[in-house]
């Protein structure tokens, strides 16, 4: 997932997302989630941790690309650039990009937990449970999450960045600047970091899944 500090991790806003499936369908046959479950599941996760890492996201952005074009620096570090964006635009301007971060983790979110749990059960020998995978089937299905992750949040991710860059009143959302992205450097722009970000991908989140899955364990051991 996209590396933050947030006070609610993607993990604790997935596992409340999947009791929420739970408890609006208590006439259901199973307590095992479906793929669309765990897809949906997923998604609603991202929507309150993007609340947290939208101001984050945008303060980063605008960090990354000061003094390009012979700007000089500006900033001094994120809490300076949330200052002086809020002095810019108050609010509003702080959390400019939002929907464009949601549209990136929304989708993104899905795929990943999807793809790890899908994973995981195919990974898992008849009559065993997914949560006695060894070392190396954690690392595989961690790995497999980000890239199914990275696959489809690329195109959204390059629009966020452009919006939380962009000076005020450039775009008029995602669908504007989608449309002016295309139009002045072509669809490949959208792809744009695609390589990069698959290299790192599989390890990163292989790591990620691979500490989540060793914390609960120890957690489990200990209470």
């Amino acid at each position: 997932m996209p590396q933050l500090t947030q006070t609610i991790s993607p993990s604790q806003a997935y596992d409340a997302s999947k009791k929420l499936i739970l408890a609006v369908t208590p006439e259901r046959k199973s307590q095992a989630l479906s793929i669309p479950e765990l897809a949906t599941a997923g998604f609603l996760s991202a929507v309150p941790t993007t609340l947290v890492t939208a101001p984050v996201e945008r303060a980063k952005v605008l960090l990354q690309v000061q003094g390009q074009a012979g700007s000089g620096t500006q900033y001094t570090g994120v809490t300076d650039v949330l200052k002086h964006l809020y002095k810019e635009g108050g609010i509003r301007s702080i959390f400019r990009g939002t929907g464009a971060t949601l549209a990136r983790d929304g989708p993104g979110s899905a795929a990943y937990f999807a793809a790890y749990e899908v994973t995981k059960k195919f990974l898992t020998p008849a009559g065993a449970s997914p949560s006695d995978l060894n070392l190396q089937a954690v690392i595989l299905a961690g790995g497999t999450a980000g890239v199914a992750m990275w696959a489809i949040a690329i195109p959204p991710d390059v629009l966020k960045s452009r919006i939380q860059s962009a000076a005020a009143g450039t775009y008029s959302g995602i669908l504007d600047c989608a449309r002016k992205t295309i139009a002045q450097d072509g669809v490949a722009a959208l792809w744009k970091g695609f390589g990069p970000a698959m290299a790192r991908a599989f390890p990163a989140n292989a790591a990620t899944f691979l500490g989540v899955e060793a914390s609960r364990k120890v957690l489990d051991g200990l209470f």
